[in-house]
């Protein structure tokens, strides 16, 4: 055995092992068989095996002491934020269970095909496990060789996707169940960005974080103005500044750092990249809408004693600065600042020039943050909305219209829509019958269109208990002697020089007219009549490409999109290996990509 030396002064292993050679193991004080089990050689089947061989070890190795303490620690590091420092609690229990749950979490997602998966999560919650072992056995999988197991992290993200969603979900409803005073625009902004952006490591406390470091910088733009500035001295929220002088000190200060000395910017190029809506985005990249832009400023304003209000303005949202007492709700009393513009400070009359209208004085008032966070989502929805009807825009507006109905649950318009994307999708059944459900309550009017889905909606419930087979695709038949390339081949696109990985094919293109005018596949040398293929494209798409538009790939490399484990289940170096369900339905095609690879890479 190796020597070992302890940097602290405990014995060597050397040192143990001549103990060992002159009395009893179990002759030896507590503290240093403790030591001796807490070796990193030691695994827990060890503790298991010494624990059993007689009562004075058993005594040592006791659920509450420091040997089962460590090889928690050791296993599953990730979870000891879980647990107050030094904190005793019973260690092999909380092994017990978390093994439990790591075996039950690996074994759902791997039975895991084309199954909505929140089905598998309500069944999870239902066996009673520990949330928190659940996701952390999820990021075991996720964080595995990168190459391989690719369906079973596929399926593994999707759940900790859903179940980090629920969690945030919750804590939405309980923060609008606070009274309105209470609510911090910010925070709101944050739970609206975490739903979204679920496996991020977005916290009010990193956001806090981020946001007091520029309020730093303001401070010290400030002294330069005022050494004497009340604002230097706020160390905690609560505090007002009353002079509209000082107050006009801070607001130059804040326009000073946030966008000439740290460049922030309204995002004219690119204004509906839902980026632009999440905050820890905006701090990164540091552009943003307007209101987002508004959010930052009127929380780092609030941090140096400046009390601004959010304007819920048409097409651009704006905060007010009062310049009388408390208490006007005359717009003329009010200056509106926009974030968007670098802080420029406008009256009543040219807030309307920025949207070349005129409005009424409704428009001018101030909304509490409920309302903020609606006209935030409402941003969201309106983007999903316009998305080119792709993984990415679906999953946007179903998030979307989650917060949406969360902060106003009754919106019969996006309910409606809520029922029929799912419907389109055909997830969640169950869900959209209760949708159309409280619809017909809140509006018997939509009975027709209610209706129409009921029905069709049965039709798929009543499918899914007698599911058809998935169709078979043999590359020996006659009508397939066309198709040149395989599942899993990693092509180039000759015209468009994307790369690409083939995850379907059919022998003749399938689309319906519409699509092949559109896409002039007509000016093709072989039209329609030739093998189309499914491919997932390395930008995140995927797209269905004409075979005399593709060539394998000369130096194949590993495709990054999100789809990927859906379809495969490892990256081979040359090729993607087909997962069962994919092999099912091309049960020639992995002999057929190998051929190919070899032909190509003959060795």
């Amino acid at each position: 055995m190796a020597t070992v030396v302890d940097g602290e002064g405990q014995p060597s292993l050397n040192c143990i092992i001549s103990d060992l050679q002159t009395k009893k193991l179990t002759d030896l004080p507590t503290e240093l068989l403790e030591y001796i089990l807490c070796f990193p050689v030691l695994k827990h089947v060890d503790i298991c095996n010494v624990s059993c061989c007689c009562k004075r070890l058993h005594d040592v190795c006791h659920g509450r002491g420091k040997v089962w303490g460590h090889q928690y620690k050791l296993r599953w590091p990730r979870l000891q934020r879980f647990y107050r420092q030094n904190e005793c609690c019973d260690w092999l229990r909380e092994y017990k269970t978390r093994h439990r749950v790591g075996i039950q979490i690996h074994s759902t997602v791997e039975s895991i095909s084309k199954r909505f998966f929140t089905e598998v999560v309500s069944s999870l919650f239902s066996l009673g496990m520990p949330e928190h072992f659940c996701e952390d056995e999820l990021l075991f999988i996720l964080s595995s060789d990168k190459r391989k197991s690719l369906t079973l992290k596929y399926y593994a993200k999707k759940i900790l996707y859903f179940l980090r969603q629920q969690n945030i979900l919750r804590s939405l409803k309980t923060f609008l169940e606070q009274p309105a005073e209470q609510q911090s625009s910010l925070e709101g902004a944050v739970l609206v960005d975490q739903y979204c952006n679920p496996l991020a490591d977005v916290t009010v406390d990193s956001i806090s974080a981020q946001l007091d470091e520029i309020a730093e910088k303001v401070k010290k733009m400030l002294r330069i103005k005022n050494a004497s500035h009340p604002s230097l001295r706020i160390t905690q929220g609560g505090f007002v500044v009353e002079d509209f002088e000082l107050q006009r000190q801070v607001l130059w200060a804040l326009n000073s750092v946030l966008y000439e000395q740290l460049q922030y910017k309204g995002n004219e190029f690119d204004y509906y990249n839902p980026l632009n809506s999440y905050i820890h985005q905006v701090l990164l990249r540091h552009t943003g809408i307007p209101i987002s832009l508004s959010v930052l400023y009127m929380t780092l304003a609030q941090k140096l004693g400046v009390q601004l209000e959010p304007v819920n303005f048409p097409n651009h949202f704006l905060l007010r600065w009062c310049q009388k007492p408390r208490g006007s709700e005359d717009i003329y009393d009010f200056v509106y600042i926009d974030a968007f513009g670098k802080g420029k400070q406008l009256t009543a009359k040219e807030c309307e020039y920025l949207i070349g209208h005129q409005v009424t004085a409704d428009y001018y008032s101030a909304i509490n943050t409920t309302e903020v966070l609606l006209r935030m989502v409402g941003n969201l929805l309106n983007i999903g909305k316009k998305g080119e009807g792709n993984e990415k825009s679906y999953q946007l507006l179903r998030d979307s219209l989650d917060l949406y109905l969360t902060i106003n649950p009754d919106n019969v318009q996006y309910l409606l829509l809520q029922a029929r994307l799912y419907f389109h999708l055909g997830i969640w059944p169950e869900k959209v019958l209760d949708i159309l459900q409280h619809i017909q309550a809140l509006d018997p009017s939509q009975h027709g269109a209610v209706g129409y889905l009921v029905q069709h909606t049965l039709e798929h419930i009543q499918h899914k208990k007698h599911p058809a087979a998935p169709e078979v695709k043999m590359r020996s038949v006659s009508e397939h002697r066309e198709v040149k390339y395989s599942v899993g081949l990693i092509m180039k696109h000759k015209r468009s020089g994307y790369n690409c990985v083939i995850y379907g094919w059919d022998p003749k293109c399938t689309m319906s007219q519409e699509w092949i005018t559109t896409m002039r596949v007509h000016q093709l040398s072989n039209g329609a009549s030739q093998p189309f293929y499914n491919v997932l494209v390395q930008d995140g798409t995927c797209r269905y490409a004409a075979q005399e538009n593709l060539e394998p790939h000369s130096a194949p490399l590993e495709i990054g999109h999100q789809e990927v484990g859906r379809y495969f289940s490892e990256f081979a170096d040359t090729h993607y290996v087909a997962n069962e369900e994919l092999q099912t339905r091309y049960p020639e095609d992995m002999d057929k990509t190998l051929d190919t690879q070899h032909s190509l890479n003959p060795q």
